[in-house]
């Protein structure tokens, strides 16, 4: 019996774009970061981010927001704060539950971190109008949301 390979226009599908083109946004929002002098991953960003937008969160809840699986949250926080960005309290109402919260410095690098932030958007969507940029969101959903109905599926 002869094998027939099947061809896999592998190149011309949209993961590789997506892929090369998540490691050259991370890559550039680190060199942003640290030129702006600035200790804080990709990650760590994201997550002042969301304590800045709702200070006292939950880890269950801050995995979540920030699509970490809790464990890789919990080496995430540890790292914070080791660097004292921010503060794990016990829950009043649940001892399990561990509430995080800013600290004064987390809440000062998170705004030193907003130029380079902008800064990044800015060369980012250089070129892209109003509308492409609308377009591509609604493609980005679609894909994630792809994902999500293939995860419930399996």
């Amino acid at each position: 019996m002869k094998f027939v390979e099947e061809h896999i226009d592998f190149e011309n599908s949209i993961g590789p774009w997506l892929g090369k083109t998540s490691k050259i946004v991370d890559y550039y929002l680190h060199e942003l970061l640290l030129k702006q002098g600035l200790d804080l991953s990709k990650e760590q960003m994201i997550t002042l981010k969301k304590l800045h937008d709702r200070d006292g969160l939950n880890q269950n809840e801050l995995a979540l927001l920030t699509f970490r699986d809790k464990s890789s949250l919990a080496r995430l926080l540890s790292k914070m704060e080791k660097k004292n960005y921010i503060l794990r309290k016990q829950s009043k109402e649940d001892k399990r539950i561990n509430e995080v919260f800013l600290t004064n410095k987390g809440r000062a690098v998170f705004k030193q971190s907003k130029p380079a932030i902008r800064k990044f958007m800015a060369i980012m969507e250089q070129n892209i109008t109003s509308e492409e940029r609308k377009h591509m969101i609604k493609i980005l959903r679609k894909i994630q949301f792809n994902f999500t109905q293939e995860e419930v599926a399996l």
